[in-house]
């Protein structure tokens, strides 16, 4: 009897464990660019809605259970990417005081017996966020370390060898070339680590993180390595960026990230596209001086709509205290006061689900942005409404809940049902039902920056929000 019961515990285990893995998000095939390069998909087909947490300094400042801790909340909040600094110095330090580079960029003898090395807490970061189906985004080495020569050409490639080499065949990996950085500076390094890793690694995407208010698509969209491109939208508000030259949008217009997204879906060859780093939850205005204020949960939540409905294929959230994973006896940087673990109680971190579970609830590849939805002005800054449709549903954004009139006729069917969906707790409320061309909607609450809703409108046979309810 012992034997049986024995047996038949060890058939549970196995078919708990074939379950968890059947699950997971790669158990659809490998990540690729969708047909008509706009969105990422599986090889099977499967939608793929990039939901990422800029996670920077996971890999230095976490130990293991901290790691656990991290990704599994990350997995409760929805998101199933986790951006990371791979290395943030030459070398790197890591919790344990292990070094990244023991022997500089000579990688032969990185597997020291009985140490527990920085790359094996790499290896163990990146294994329990594939047990819980989340992406690792490596951005593999900071910007601003090549700019100062810590990387030339030749280091990148004897780098970017032992990166492809030992990560090429985990199922859980996107590349991330640059970190912050523009692209037009030391290029040469920054092709040579991309075209080595892709030379050894054809099982996963790559893509460039730019400096603030830049996109990659002005220096890598021709490059036969980059698969999407990537912008950073950055923590500037409307009129801070007087001194910066080098931004792709005019001053006066920095909060405006859905433009990004217009300019690179306007470029040839088209790219599928998304903000890697809008402002963060909780960091000061302009990112330097909390006398100027802090972002907050509202407006991250209108940084995610804007991008993702001017037909973005993701977005990225991010923290000030959790990027940089504060707690006692690190030192705050841009003003940050709340320890990490403090942090993920947050409400911008718990309500960007509300955006994957809307996207993936309609019809996936056929989505276009279409702003000629909206009758009458569009509205400029906080004013915008945004919207997105497909054949039978149209979505619109509004930040400040201010009135909207939709041309119904965008989409088929004669009769139309309507509801609210709020981002900032995901519920829906139905509206009702019109047979005209058009119609005006008045959003609940008062006109004020953050009452944000999205109109849902479908064609009345259509059941899409039955997975919302």
């Amino acid at each position: 009897m012992k034997k049986f019961l024995l047996y038949i515990y060890f058939i549970s285990i196995c078919f708990q464990v074939f379950a968890q893995s059947s699950s997971l998000p790669w158990s659809n095939g490998p990540l690729q660019v969708s047909t008509n390069s706009r969105y990422l998909q599986h090889s099977n087909g499967t939608p793929f809605f990039w939901l990422g947490d800029t996670g920077w300094l996971l890999p230095e400042r976490l130990n293991r259970d901290e790691a656990e801790y991290y990704l599994e909340q990350c997995k409760q909040a929805g998101f199933n990417v986790v951006q990371v600094q791979t290395i943030n110095g030459v070398p790197a330090m890591n919790f344990y005081g292990q070094s990244s580079m023991p022997d500089g960029f000579d990688f032969s003898n990185i597997n020291r017996p009985g140490i527990y090395g920085y790359w094996d807490h790499m290896d163990f970061i990146i294994d329990a966020a594939a047990r819980r189906g989340i992406y690792v985004g490596m951005v593999c080495i900071w910007g601003g370390l090549v700019k100062n020569g810590k990387m030339n050409v030749e280091e990148a490639r004897s780098y970017g060898t032992f990166l492809a080499n030992r990560y090429k065949d985990r199922p859980n990996i996107i590349w991330i070339i640059g970190g912050d950085t523009y692209g037009n500076i030391k290029t040469e390094v920054w092709n040579m680590l991309a075209t080595t890793i892709k030379s050894i690694d054809k099982n996963h995407l790559m893509t460039f993180h730019p400096f603030g208010r830049t996109l990659s698509t002005e220096w890598f969209n021709d490059a036969s390595w980059l698969d999407f491109n990537m912008f950073q939208s950055g923590h500037r508000r409307y009129g801070q960026s007087k001194d910066d030259k080098n931004s792709l949008l005019p001053q006066g217009t920095e909060e405006d990230n859905w433009r990004y997204v217009e300019h690179s879906l306007a470029k040839s060859p088209l790219r599928p596209v998304i903000d890697g780093e809008p402002s963060y939850e909780a960091i000061p205005q302009g990112l330097h001086n909390p006398k100027e204020g802090f972002w907050t949960d509202k407006d991250v939540r209108r940084y995610a709509y804007w991008s993702v409905f001017a037909g973005a294929f993701g977005h990225t959230y991010g923290h000030n205290s959790i990027m940089q994973f504060l707690k006692p006896g690190v030192n705050p940087a841009y003003g940050a006061t709340k320890l990490w673990y403090d942090a993920l109680k947050d409400p911008g971190f718990n309500q960007m689900k509300h955006l994957k579970r809307l996207l993936l609830a309609f019809p996936f590849y056929e989505r276009i942005p279409d702003q000629s939805c909206i009758i009458g002005e569009n509205g400029i800054k906080y004013e915008r409404l945004i919207a997105t449709r497909g054949n039978d549903y149209i979505l619109v954004y509004s930040y400040t809940g201010r009135s909207m009139q939709i041309d119904l006729s965008k989409i088929s069917g004669e009769t139309k049902q309507a509801w609210w969906y709020s981002p900032r707790n995901g519920e829906l409320s139905y509206i009702g039902e019109f047979n005209s061309k058009s119609a005006t909607f008045h959003p609940k609450g008062s006109q004020e920056n953050g009452n944000d809703w999205v109109l849902i409108i479908t064609e009345k046979t259509k059941e899409y929000t039955k997975s919302l309810e």
